[in-house]
């Protein structure tokens, strides 16, 4: 405590914001002044409503698991989780910053974890590896879209003007004129992500006129899910102060290609560090192998945890190297799980089934869990897919309400989410899904006004 103290006092924070990631990886919380932060808990504890944990995407109430709860809509207690303090974005040359951030932990009255916490969810998955002494490593890649300014939403959003005053109108994957076109968009994110101590790794172009991807480096998941959303409200800030728009929806343009969170995981020994998923000849381990059939058999079944949204299903359909399989294979992008080729230090897997859209603690938790019941259970990978897995007929559910009703008759997994949060989850999406289905579409009324 006293580190974050003299931290505060040289960085002259004044206020630090109480991050709380809810389901749909919305960040809310409260702002407090710097002191209170440093106060024992009893004597200045930060309370929330527990309701924070059932807002839906529309910011509708979902309410609770059952109506007393949703009444009573207790108080939760806020742990500040230190370790993740950092300064907040914004912070200019010259200038004093005044703001944190840092992420905190929910707890009830009681001392216990908040159950409906994400955050919670993949702490209790990392749990269970380091149970068994491993340690589990990701690295996520994020694609985007930087946009003209949107404001009419019933207007699908146009193509970004870069630095030559002209918008992109064809793909120009890994192109690097088009990505100099948004140099100063890039350039501010840098700096500011290293201000706010975010490691980010390399940025491309991608397909998409305006898409670009980040990486990030690989590491803990949970900092890593953390630094993900911080990188999401960066990306907006800067997008806005340079005129245009972000945007992480996995398909916000029908006629371009979708924007994913490719998810790379290893397991490593939690003494010696020593990868897990390959032997010492560089072979691939009977671990991994498990894991892999892990992925396969529980994947299709844990869908809403990669793909929330009724928007995200736009996305898994063949082309643009959008999976819509769990097949796996070497270096084989039409495959939802790709081994890219490695040595034993670098073995692992690459999940290409979630999308930008998806909640990362919910996604990482969601592919680790997949893994371990494949290695509790002792779960066999299928055979290599040929070079096109797109020929293989897909396994996966189709839309939003064939993935949560999967979900919901899977034990093995709501056992390793905990109950409370898997039906907490279930109620929330169904409403977002029930509040969908009750818009008429363009397209309903384009076809169906006069025709039928």
């Amino acid at each position: 405590m006293t580190d974050t103290a003299n931290w505060l006092e040289q960085q002259a924070i004044s206020e630090v914001e109480c991050l709380v990631p809810d389901m749909n990886g919305v960040l809310r919380g409260k702002i407090v002044p710097a002191p209170k932060l440093l106060a024992a808990p009893d004597d200045a504890a930060i309370m929330l409503p527990n309701s924070a944990f059932m807002v839906a995407v529309t910011g509708h109430y979902t309410g609770a698991i059952d109506d007393e709860s949703a009444y009573q809509d207790a108080d939760m207690r806020l742990q500040p989780d230190l370790a993740s303090l950092c300064l907040a974005a914004g912070t200019r040359p010259g200038q004093t910053p005044t703001r944190a951030y840092v992420f905190c932990d929910a707890f009830a009255q009681d001392g216990t974890p908040w159950p409906s916490s994400p955050r919670q969810v993949l702490k209790s998955v990392i749990a269970l590896f380091e149970a068994r002494g491993w340690r589990p490593v990701m690295a996520p890649e994020l694609e985007f879209y930087l946009t003209a300014p949107n404001p009419d939403p019933t207007i699908p959003p146009g193509a970004p003007v870069g630095v030559s005053g002209r918008a992109e109108t064809s793909a120009a994957p890994y192109d690097m004129e088009a990505l100099g076109e948004f140099q100063p968009v890039i350039d501010e994110i840098y700096r500011q992500a290293g201000v706010m101590s975010l490691p980010l790794d390399t940025m491309i172009h991608e397909t998409g006129p305006g898409q670009l991807e980040i990486n990030f480096k690989h590491g803990d998941p949970l900092r890593l899910a953390d630094q993900v959303l911080l990188f999401k409200r960066l990306v907006r800030q800067v997008a806005r102060e340079h005129g245009l728009a972000a945007t992480f929806m996995a398909k916000p343009i029908a006629e371009q290609a979708s924007s994913s969170m490719h998810l790379h995981m290893s397991v490593v020994d939690g003494t010696s560090g020593v990868n897990l998923f390959a032997d010492a000849d560089d072979g691939d381990s009977t671990l991994f192998s498990h894991f892999i059939g892990g992925l396969q058999a529980y994947v299709p079944q844990a869908m809403p945890l990669f793909a929330p949204n009724v928007n995200s299903f736009r996305r898994l359909k063949p082309g643009f190297s959008a999976p819509n399989n769990v097949e796996w294979a070497r270096d084989n992008r039409t495959c939802g799980l790709r081994v890219p080729g490695s040595k034993r230090i670098g073995r692992r897997v690459e999940n290409r089934l979630p999308g930008a859209d998806a909640n990362p603690y919910l996604a990482m938790a969601g592919s680790l869990l997949c893994g371990y019941l494949g290695i509790e259970e002792g779960l066999e990978r299928r055979a290599e897919a040929p070079a096109n897995a797109y020929t293989i007929k897909p396994d996966l559910p189709r839309t939003l309400e064939d993935a949560l009703a999967r979900l919901d008759g899977c034990e093995p997994v709501r056992r390793l989410l905990g109950h409370t949060f898997t039906n907490a989850f279930l109620r929330l999406k169904q409403v977002e899904l029930d509040n969908f289905q009750g818009v008429i579409t363009a397209w309903e009324r384009d076809h169906l006004f006069g025709r039928v």
